[in-house]
């Protein structure tokens, strides 16, 4: 991998958000409201940090009905799977599912 790839994905992870939305994928995809309402903060601020993800090749998207869920994309990047098994598992509340809820309606 070129070190300005390695360098632009250092810049990712170093913000708290996204590291924490990645450890949250981690566990499970998401959508971006069941990410809300675990982060505590607004659905733009989310959104924001999902693109920045996507456009860096660590996260990826699948549309099914009208959620967009995101999962990890970390397969050819095998130096963030121990990364990220190192990082505290996240409180995540189990309750949470956009399918069984109207939190994205």
């Amino acid at each position: 991998m070129e070190i300005e790839k390695m360098a632009d994905i250092c810049k990712l992870l170093g913000d708290k958000m996204r590291l924490t939305i990645l450890t949250l994928l981690r566990e499970r995809e998401l959508c971006v409201c069941e990410i809300v309402d675990i982060m505590q903060t607004s659905q733009p601020n989310v959104s924001q940090h999902m693109r920045k993800l996507k456009a860096g090749g660590l996260v990826k998207e699948a549309k099914r009905g009208q959620w967009v869920y995101y999962s990890l994309a970390i397969a050819d990047k095998p130096y963030l799977h121990e990364l990220l098994q190192t990082l505290p598992t996240p409180n995540m509340p189990t309750a949470i599912s956009c399918e069984q809820g109207d939190c994205c309606d």
